[in-house]
C-alpha cells in the first residue's frame, strides 16, 4: 500500500466562506430550505451579467479568439484598465504596470508568493478576506492582523499598526471597501497608513475590487493618495461587472521611482508559468470597461435598499448589533451571547444553519482575533428573501 504524506502547508489551508458549505448537506437532508447568505456572488441572485459583456464573450469565441494570449494580458485590456483607473479612481499608471490574472485570488497568490519568505510578516486588517491570511501562512509567512474598530464603523487603529511593525514586516494591506465588514476606510486613515508605510519603508497593498459599490462618498483610491509611496493595487471584474464565474482580475504597480520593478518581474514570471488568463474572457473584459456602465448605478441603488433593510432588521433583533456597511454587499453583525449561549461563533453559525437553513459564515474565519463573535452575511437577495431569512434568525435568537 502506498502512503502519501501531505505537505504541511496544504494542511493549513482554510477558506471559511466555502468551507462552511460542508454543513449545508445536513440541513438539506433534513428538509431545510437553505438561505445562502454566505457567498458574495451577485450573479447567483438577481444581478445578471450585462448583455453587452455576454455578447462580447460569444463573439470572441465565434471569431476564434480562443488562442493563448500574452501571459501578462491582452494589451487592449491592459490599456482599458489604465483608462478605467484614471477615470474612476484618478490613478495614473501605464499599461506596462498591469498584469492580468484569473480573478483577484490568483493575483493575491502571485503577490504573496513573490513577496514573502519564511518568517516575513504582512499587516492585514482584522477582519479580512481570508486568502490574504491563508496564502501568507501557505508561503511560510506570518499574517499579523491589526485592529479595526467596530464602534467607529470598522476604521483601522493606526496606533495598533505602528505597534505591530517589526523588522520582519514587508507590507501593510488595505481592503477598501472592506470584505467582510463593508467598511470604507476614511481618507485621513488611508493617508496615515501611507505615512506609516513611508516612515518604515514598507509596501502598501490595496485591494479595491468593490471600488464602485459604495453608499458613501468618503472614498479615494490608495494610489491616488500615495504620492511617492509604492502601492500594489488589486482589482477585478467579478463584483462591479458581474462576472464572478468568469475569473478575471488584475494587479497593478504604482511606483513613481520604479521601486516595484523586481516585484513586477517576479509576478510576470508567475504569470508565464500558468500560461495566460482566459483569452475570450479577457476580450469580454475589454467590452465591460469600454461599454455601457449604466448597470453599475442601477446595481448600487438596488443594493442600497437591501443594505438599509438588512442593517435595520439586524439591529432590531435582540442579541445582535451591526455597524452600517458603507460599501460592498456584506453585513458583519456581532453576536452578544458568544461564550454563554454558544461557545464560539462557529457553533452559532452551525446551529443556526441546522435549525433554520440560514447559512452565514463564522466571523473567526476572517480573523480569529477581530472577527470572532461575529458572522458575515450578504444582502444580495431580494428583500422578500432577506425578510424570510431574518425572520428565521429572529425566531432562532428568541428561542435561545
Amino acid at each position: 500500500m502506498v502512503s502519501i504524506r501531505i505537505a504541511k502547508r496544504a494542511n493549513s489551508i482554510e477558506y471559511a466562506i466555502r468551507d462552511v458549505i460542508d454543513n449545508a448537506g445536513f440541513a438539506t437532508e433534513n428538509g431545510k430550505k437553505i438561505f445562502q447568505l454566505n457567498i458574495g456572488d451577485p450573479v447567483a441572485f438577481d444581478f445578471p451579467t450585462p448583455n453587452h459583456i455576454q455578447q462580447a464573450l460569444i463573439e470572441a469565441i465565434k471569431t476564434d479568439k480562443n488562442f493563448y494570449s500574452p501571459s501578462e494580458g491582452i494589451p487592449e485590456l491592459k490599456q482599458a484598465i489604465v483608462d478605467k483607473e484614471k477615470k474612476v479612481n484618478n490613478v495614473n499608471i501605464t499599461s506596462e504596470k498591469v498584469v492580468i490574472t484569473s480573478g483577484v485570488s490568483e493575483g493575491i497568490q502571485m503577490l504573496i508568493s513573490s513577496l514573502i519568505e519564511e518568517g516575513d510578516e504582512i499587516l492585514i486588517p482584522g477582519p479580512a478576506y481570508p486568502p490574504y491570511i491563508s496564502y501568507s501562512k501557505f508561503y511560510n509567512g506570518k499574517p499579523i492582523t491589526y485592529q479595526t474598530i467596530e464602534n467607529e464603523n470598522w476604521q483601522p487603529n493606526t496606533e495598533d499598526i505602528r505597534k505591530k511593525i517589526s523588522e520582519k514586516t514587508k507590507a501593510i494591506l488595505l481592503i477598501n471597501p472592506n470584505n467582510p465588514t463593508g467598511a470604507l476606510t476614511k481618507k485621513r486613515n488611508v493617508k496615515e497608513i501611507l505615512d506609516i508605510a513611508g516612515e518604515n519603508g514598507l509596501l502598501v497593498i490595496s485591494d479595491e475590487i468593490y471600488d464602485q459599490i459604495r453608499y458613501s462618498e468618503d472614498f479615494m483610491s490608495t494610489s491616488e493618495l500615495a504620492k511617492d509611496i509604492p502601492v500594489v493595487g488589486l482589482n477585478g471584474f467579478s463584483k462591479v461587472y458581474l462576472m464572478t464565474g468568469w475569473r478575471l482580475g488584475y494587479v497593478y504597480f504604482y511606483d513613481q521611482n520604479e521601486e516595484l520593478k523586481d516585484l513586477k518581474i517576479s509576478i510576470e514570471k508567475e504569470a508565464r508559468i500558468r500560461i495566460c488568463a482566459n483569452t475570450p474572457v479577457q476580450m469580454a473584459g475589454i467590452a465591460a470597461l469600454n461599454g455601457p456602465q449604466k448597470h453599475i448605478l442601477e446595481m448600487v441603488e438596488k443594493l442600497k435598499k437591501r443594505r438599509d433593510y438588512s442593517w435595520k432588521r439586524l439591529n432590531e433583533i435582540d442579541g445582535l448589533s451591526c455597524a452600517k456597511p458603507e460599501g460592498a454587499f456584506y453585513v458583519f453583525p456581532k453576536i452578544r451571547d458568544i461564550g454563554s449561549k454558544w461557545k464560539t461563533d462557529i457553533d452559532f453559525a452551525v446551529e443556526l444553519l441546522k435549525n433554520t437553513g440560514v447559512l452565514l459564515v463564522h466571523g473567526s474565519g476572517f480573523d480569529p482575533i477581530y472577527g470572532a463573535e461575529h458572522v458575515r452575511g450578504v444582502f444580495l437577495p431580494p428583500i422578500e428573501i432577506l425578510a424570510q431569512a431574518f425572520d428565521k434568525l429572529e425566531t432562532f435568537m428568541k428561542k435561545n
